[in-house]
């Protein structure tokens, strides 16, 4: 028997680190530890009773076999219509693909359009699998650091400065996992006027998070605040977040025809169609009353806010309240350099986040995973109670480094 050895494009990638964080406090939790567990980047709510009855109704009316690789008719008209009344712009069902999940989406986007040596700018802190997925799809990610002081968002200098010959994709997340920050119309305009100067540059814009927002009205797109630039972008976007619905695995993406007739040709050979049942849960989240939206942002807005007041008052800690999704990014670059009670130097946030695990049993994932350190990211998608005893548990941590 010979030794297996993967394909290169396993060895350029590395396991997701939310993923990996998650599964440690598993096995920790299995050793009968009790973990206050703040690393999960999905809702603690329950999918909505009507989603899950719409589920059901399928499934009785028999509603289980294969559908059109871009979708049932039903959900194709939902998404259709979410995108025309939160972006003014209306699309065809030749513009929208429809994906086990947004993350198979931004996948298949990749897949679809990147040749060896294609350069994609990723503004850090970026969500962990960016980088991956550029390298398992033989791209090269641009990585631009986009500091405290720029609001974590990139600017327009900066995307200038990146931008190459071989650049093909420009991929921008707003609200931004692992920060919450939030691009306004001022800021994405700004942006589009430097990708004008550069046609051959692709836009994807990942609004997996635009329906938990903290501001006045509703989150901007930057198709709608630059719509000369609709055939270069790529719209991505999902039930998961807004709808508690990250088990049923069920994204999609708009932008030209083109692109996402190629995004559908490789999805027909490799998992033919979503599932026929999340299919109708998400044409009913999204044809159906918002209310379970509007309510649940509020309940992370309290947590936001209790989250924030909590850590901010911790010496070496310090965060901005998010302006969208359930993360805080915790600059904890006072506690660099210090020491534990067991002697070890902190010369990391990664060090520092395995110390609150073993000395707080606070479970977070450090910021140098989404490439900009040093901070650490929480996620207050879990309950007041969890989040206050967390954060006195970190106070305390941190108190007893010298």
């Amino acid at each position: 028997m010979t030794d297996f050895a993967p394909a290169e494009r396993v060895l350029r990638i590395k396991s997701s680190p939310s993923v990996a964080a998650a599964a440690r406090v598993r096995e920790l939790k299995a050793e009968g530890r009790r973990i206050l567990d703040l690393t999960v980047g999905e809702p603690d709510f329950d999918t909505p009773a009507h989603i899950k009855d719409a589920a059901s109704a399928a499934i009785m009316a028999g509603e289980t076999k294969y559908t059109s690789v871009s979708g049932t008719p039903a959900l194709q008209q939902a998404i259709l219509g979410r995108l025309e009344r939160h972006t003014g712009i209306r699309y065809s069902a030749d513009e929208i693909t429809i994906g086990g999940g947004a993350k198979q989406v931004i996948f298949l986007a990749l897949m679809a359009t990147l040749d060896a040596g294609d350069e994609v700018i990723i503004p850090a802190p970026y969500w962990v699998s960016y980088p991956d997925m550029v390298l398992a799809n033989e791209g090269t990610p641009v990585i631009v650091p986009c500091p405290e002081d720029a609001g974590f968002k990139l600017t327009p200098q900066a995307l200038r400065d990146a931008i190459t010959e071989r650049t093909t994709w420009l991929i921008l997340n707003s609200p931004s996992n692992p920060t919450g920050a939030v691009y306004s119309p001022a800021e994405l305009r700004a942006l589009a006027e430097v990708l004008a100067q550069f046609p051959q540059v692709y836009v994807l814009t990942d609004e997996i998070y635009d329906e938990v927002y903290f501001g006045e009205g509703r989150i901007s797109s930057l198709v709608e605040v630059a719509p000369e630039l609709r055939e270069r972008i790529f719209l991505v976007n999902g039930v998961s977040k807004a709808y508690a619905m990250t088990g049923w695995r069920l994204g999609y993406g708009a932008g030209p025809a083109a692109l996402v007739g190629a995004v559908n040709k490789l999805q027909s050979q490799m998992s033919s169609c979503p599932s026929s049942i999340s299919q109708a849960a998400a044409a009913a989240a999204l044809s159906s009353d918002q209310q379970f939206v509007r309510d649940s942002v509020e309940v992370y807005r309290r947590r936001r806010d209790a989250a924030v007041a909590g850590l901010n008052t911790i010496d070496g800690l310090s965060c901005t309240p998010a302006e969208g999704a359930f993360y805080a990014y915790v600059n904890c670059s006072g506690a660099i350099g210090k020491t534990t009670p067991d002697g070890v130097q902190i010369g990391t946030d990664e060090d520092f986040t395995l110390y609150l695990l073993d000395a707080a049993l606070v479970a977070t994932i450090h910021g140098s995973a989404y490439g900009l350190g040093p901070y650490f990211r929480i996620s207050f998608a879990t309950s007041l109670d969890v989040l206050d005893e967390a954060i006195a548990a970190i106070d305390k941590a941190v108190r007893a480094l010298s």
